[in-house]
C-alpha cells in the first residue's frame, strides 16, 4: 500500500439502534448531569453521598457501554472520518469555548491549554484514544489483564495531563471490559433473580455511602492524580490497593446498574440515541450558573432541599438536552460532514460470492437451525 492510497472501506449492514443500549445511555447520562452538578456544591453533606456514589460507577458504566459499541473498529476510511467529525471536531469546539468562558470569569487558564481537557471534553479524547488502540486490545493474548495492570501502575508515574492521559489509562480496563462483552452476557445480566440481587447491591452502596463517605477522600474518584501526590498522599501499596478497590466497586456496581436498564423500546430508546448532545451542552449551562448567577452558592443554604432541588433540575435539563430539536440545532457543529477535508472514499469492493453448498451440506445446515 503507497503513502497515498486511501484506507479501504470495509461496508457492513445498517446497524439497527438496540433499544437496551440507548436505555442504558440514557440513564447513565442522568446521572452524569446530575454528577456534574453536586460537584458544585464542594463540601456539601448532604450531596457528598449522592455525589460519591454517582462517581463510583457512572463513568464505568459510560466507558463499558462505549466500549461494547467500538468493540469492532477497524480504522478503515468511514470509521477514521467519524472519529474525526464526531469526536475531533467537538473535542475542539467545548475545550476551546469552555476555557474562553472560564478565563473570563476566573482568568485562568491563561494561556489556553486546548491539549490539557479541564472538564468535560476529557472524555472525547479518551474515546479518541481508546478507539484507536481498539485493534490493540483486539490482537493482544490477555488484554483485560493488561489494561488493569496498566491502570493499577500508572498512578505511580508523573504524566503529562496531554488528553487526559492519566485518566484514559486509569479507566483503560473499563473499557477493554465493554469490548470483551457479547449480547449474550447482557442478556444474562437482566434475568430476574440478578435484577433483584442488583437493586440491593446499588442500594446498599448508597446506603454505605451515605454512612461513611464523609471521612473520604473523594479525589480518587477523579482517576487523575498520582498516587503520592496530595491530597491522596498514599505509598505505591496503598495506592494500587485502593485503585484496585476502586476498580471493582466500579465493575460490581456497572453490571448491577446495566442489570437494571429496560430492554423494551420506549420514549428513553428515543432520548437515549441523542445523549451525545446532552454531554456536549449540559456543562454550558452549568458553567453558566455557576459563573454568572452564583446559583449553586446561593441554594447550598438549603441543604437537603438544595441537593433535591439540584437532581430534580438536572434531570429535567439533561431530558430538555436530549429532545430532538437540540439535535437537529447542534448536529451541524458537533457532527459536521467534513466532506472539504477528506479525499473521496472508494468504492467498496464487493465482496466474493457465497459457493452454492453441497446437498449434503445444506441439509446439515437446516437441521442445526
Amino acid at each position: 500500500m503507497t503513502a497515498l492510497e486511501p484506507l479501504p472501506v470495509i461496508t457492513a449492514p445498517t446497524k439497527e439502534r438496540v433499544a437496551y443500549l440507548d436505555n442504558a445511555r440514557y440513564w447513565v447520562m442522568l446521572l452524569v448531569v446530575i454528577g456534574h452538578s453536586l460537584t458544585q456544591f464542594g463540601s456539601m453533606d448532604s450531596a457528598r453521598a449522592v455525589y460519591v456514589w454517582i462517581y463510583a460507577f457512572h463513568m464505568p458504566f459510560f466507558i463499558l457501554i462505549s466500549g461494547y459499541t467500538a468493540r469492532r473498529y477497524m480504522g478503515d476510511a468511514r470509521q477514521v472520518r467519524r472519529i474525526v467529525s464526531t469526536l475531533v471536531v467537538p473535542y475542539l469546539i467545548v475545550e476551546t469555548t469552555l476555557q474562553l468562558i472560564s478565563r473570563h470569569y476566573t482568568g485562568e487558564p491563561d494561556p489556553l491549554r486546548i491539549l490539557s481537557p479541564q472538564w468535560l471534553a476529557w472524555f472525547m479524547a479518551a474515546l479518541f484514544v481508546w478507539r484507536l488502540t481498539t485493534p490493540i486490545w483486539r490482537a493482544l493474548r490477555y488484554p483485560i489483564t493488561t489494561s488493569i495492570v496498566i491502570s493499577l501502575t500508572v498512578g505511580l508515574f508523573e504524566l503529562p495531563n496531554v488528553l487526559s492521559l492519566p485518566k484514559i489509562l486509569g479507566f483503560l480496563p473499563f473499557y477493554v471490559v465493554g469490548m470483551h462483552m457479547s449480547r449474550e452476557w447482557f442478556e444474562r445480566l437482566t434475568a430476574r433473580p440478578i435484577r433483584i440481587a442488583s437493586a440491593i447491591v446499588l442500594l446498599v452502596a448508597f446506603l454505605i455511602c451515605y454512612r461513611y463517605s464523609g471521612g473520604w477522600e473523594t479525589d480518587w474518584l477523579l482517576w487523575k492524580q498520582r498516587y503520592d501526590e496530595s491530597p491522596l498522599s498514599a505509598t505505591p501499596i496503598e495506592g494500587m490497593t485502593q485503585r484496585a478497590e476502586l476498580l471493582a466497586v466500579g465493575f460490581v456496581l456497572t453490571f448491577a446498574a446495566l442489570s437494571l436498564v429496560p430492554k423494551r423500546r420506549s420514549w428513553t430508546t428515543r432520548f437515549g440515541g441523542r445523549t451525545f448532545y446532552c454531554y456536549l451542552l449540559h456543562g454550558y449551562v452549568i458553567v453558566y450558573l455557576t459563573y454568572q448567577f452564583e446559583l449553586f452558592d446561593r441554594i447550598e443554604k438549603f441543604g437537603v432541599g438544595a441537593v433535591i432541588g439540584c437532581i430534580v433540575g438536572s434531570t429535567i435539563l439533561a431530558n430538555l438536552l436530549m429532545t430532538v430539536i437540540f439535535s437537529k440545532v447542534f448536529r451541524p457543529l458537533f457532527e459536521p460532514k467534513l466532506g472539504w477535508l477528506f479525499r473521496e472514499m472508494p468504492q467498496p469492493e464487493a465482496a466474493p460470492s457465497k459457493p452454492e453448498p453441497k446437498p449434503e451440506d445444506a441439509k446439515a445446515e437446516s437441521t442445526s437451525t
